[in-house]
Protein backbone atom coordinates (compact mmCIF):
# COMPACT_ATOMS: atom_id res chain seq x y z
CA UNK A 1 0.00 0.00 0.00
CA UNK A 2 0.91 3.43 -0.80
CA UNK A 3 0.82 6.06 1.52
CA UNK A 4 1.67 9.50 1.08
CA UNK A 5 2.54 11.49 4.48
CA UNK A 6 2.34 15.69 4.10
CA UNK A 7 3.82 17.86 5.86
CA UNK A 8 1.44 20.85 6.79
CA UNK A 9 3.10 24.18 6.30
CA UNK A 10 3.38 26.95 8.66
CA UNK A 11 4.49 30.35 9.44
CA UNK A 12 7.97 29.92 9.36
CA UNK A 13 8.22 27.58 5.96
CA UNK A 14 5.35 30.37 4.39
CA UNK A 15 7.99 32.85 4.83
CA UNK A 16 11.05 30.76 3.53
CA UNK A 17 12.84 30.05 6.97
CA UNK A 18 15.20 26.82 6.54
CA UNK A 19 15.34 24.46 9.13
CA UNK A 20 18.67 24.38 11.46
CA UNK A 21 21.79 22.50 10.46
CA UNK A 22 20.42 19.94 13.76
CA UNK A 23 16.97 19.88 12.18
CA UNK A 24 18.17 18.98 8.39
CA UNK A 25 20.29 16.13 9.89
CA UNK A 26 17.89 14.69 11.36
CA UNK A 27 15.59 14.38 8.61
CA UNK A 28 18.34 13.14 6.53
CA UNK A 29 18.85 10.13 9.37
CA UNK A 30 14.76 9.84 9.02
CA UNK A 31 15.18 9.38 5.01
CA UNK A 32 18.07 6.86 5.46
CA UNK A 33 15.82 4.67 7.48
CA UNK A 34 13.22 5.34 4.76
CA UNK A 35 15.45 3.95 2.42
CA UNK A 36 16.92 1.44 4.77
CA UNK A 37 13.94 -0.26 4.78
CA UNK A 38 12.90 -0.47 1.35
CA UNK A 39 9.48 1.59 1.30
CA UNK A 40 10.34 5.27 0.50
CA UNK A 41 9.14 5.90 -3.14
CA UNK A 42 9.35 9.94 -2.97
CA UNK A 43 10.03 12.65 -0.48
CA UNK A 44 10.42 16.32 -1.37
CA UNK A 45 10.28 20.04 0.17
CA UNK A 46 8.12 23.00 -1.69
CA UNK A 47 8.92 26.26 -1.68
CA UNK A 48 6.72 28.91 0.20
CA UNK A 49 3.58 29.40 -1.81
CA UNK A 50 4.92 32.77 -2.73
CA UNK A 51 6.24 31.09 -5.17
CA UNK A 52 3.77 29.18 -6.33
CA UNK A 53 0.30 29.71 -8.21
CA UNK A 54 -3.12 28.05 -8.30
CA UNK A 55 -5.51 27.16 -11.73
CA UNK A 56 -8.73 27.05 -11.40
CA UNK A 57 -10.75 25.52 -14.18
CA UNK A 58 -13.92 27.30 -15.36
CA UNK A 59 -15.36 25.13 -17.97
CA UNK A 60 -15.39 25.26 -21.77
CA UNK A 61 -11.57 25.16 -21.47
CA UNK A 62 -11.24 28.38 -19.34
CA UNK A 63 -8.73 28.78 -16.41
CA UNK A 64 -7.67 31.63 -13.95
CA UNK A 65 -4.37 31.60 -12.81
CA UNK A 66 -3.64 32.69 -9.43
CA UNK A 67 0.16 33.71 -7.98
CA UNK A 68 0.86 33.00 -4.16
CA UNK A 69 0.76 33.32 -2.16
CA UNK A 70 -1.78 31.79 -0.12
CA UNK A 71 -3.66 33.29 3.00
CA UNK A 72 -4.90 30.18 4.86
CA UNK A 73 -1.34 28.29 5.51
CA UNK A 74 -3.11 25.78 7.68
CA UNK A 75 -4.25 24.09 3.99
CA UNK A 76 -0.87 24.62 2.54
CA UNK A 77 1.39 21.41 1.86
CA UNK A 78 5.28 22.28 2.56
CA UNK A 79 6.59 19.22 1.71
CA UNK A 80 5.46 15.35 1.33
CA UNK A 81 6.90 11.31 1.50
CA UNK A 82 5.45 8.98 0.00
CA UNK A 83 6.27 5.47 0.73
CA UNK A 84 5.26 1.75 0.04
CA UNK A 85 4.20 -0.10 3.35
CA UNK A 86 1.91 -3.10 4.06
CA UNK A 87 -0.39 -1.83 6.11
CA UNK A 88 -2.13 1.35 7.66
CA UNK A 89 -0.54 0.76 10.81
CA UNK A 90 2.89 0.73 9.29
CA UNK A 91 2.34 4.19 8.04
CA UNK A 92 1.10 5.30 11.05
CA UNK A 93 4.26 4.49 12.67
CA UNK A 94 6.75 6.08 10.46
CA UNK A 95 4.69 9.21 10.39
CA UNK A 96 5.59 9.09 14.21
CA UNK A 97 9.08 8.37 14.16
CA UNK A 98 9.61 11.58 11.94
CA UNK A 99 11.89 14.02 13.55
CA UNK A 100 9.65 17.55 14.60
CA UNK A 101 8.57 18.18 17.64
CA UNK A 102 7.58 22.42 16.84
CA UNK A 103 4.72 21.52 16.40
CA UNK A 104 4.35 20.59 12.37
CA UNK A 105 1.36 18.63 11.54
CA UNK A 106 1.43 15.64 9.54
CA UNK A 107 -1.31 14.61 7.31
CA UNK A 108 -1.23 10.73 5.90
CA UNK A 109 -3.23 9.40 3.48
CA UNK A 110 -3.72 6.25 1.06
CA UNK A 111 -2.98 6.65 -2.07
CA UNK A 112 -5.59 5.95 -4.66
CA UNK A 113 -4.80 2.35 -6.74
CA UNK A 114 -6.62 0.57 -9.78
CA UNK A 115 -8.18 -1.43 -7.61
CA UNK A 116 -9.93 1.16 -5.58
CA UNK A 117 -11.96 2.05 -8.77
CA UNK A 118 -14.96 -0.06 -10.18
CA UNK A 119 -13.33 -2.20 -12.50
CA UNK A 120 -15.25 -0.46 -15.64
CA UNK A 121 -13.89 2.38 -14.91
CA UNK A 122 -9.69 1.28 -15.33
CA UNK A 123 -10.52 -1.76 -17.72
CA UNK A 124 -6.46 -1.58 -18.00
CA UNK A 125 -6.01 -2.56 -14.35
CA UNK A 126 -3.17 -5.18 -14.89
CA UNK A 127 -1.54 -2.66 -17.44
CA UNK A 128 -1.57 0.34 -14.78
CA UNK A 129 0.03 -1.96 -12.42
CA UNK A 130 2.48 -3.41 -14.17
CA UNK A 131 3.73 0.17 -15.66
CA UNK A 132 3.76 1.49 -11.52
CA UNK A 133 5.78 -2.52 -11.10
CA UNK A 134 8.19 -1.68 -13.86
CA UNK A 135 8.67 2.83 -12.48
CA UNK A 136 7.94 3.09 -9.30
CA UNK A 137 10.63 1.56 -7.15
CA UNK A 138 11.92 2.40 -3.81
CA UNK A 139 14.97 5.05 -3.56
CA UNK A 140 17.90 3.02 -2.58
CA UNK A 141 21.37 3.63 -1.58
Amino acid sequence: MRFMMIVKASRESEEGQLPTAEEFAAMGRYNEQLISAGILLSADGLQSSAKGFRVKYNGAGKTDVIDGPFAETKELVAGFWVIDVKSRDDALAWARRIPFSHGEEVEVRKVMEAADFPPDLVPEEAKEAAWREANQKPITN
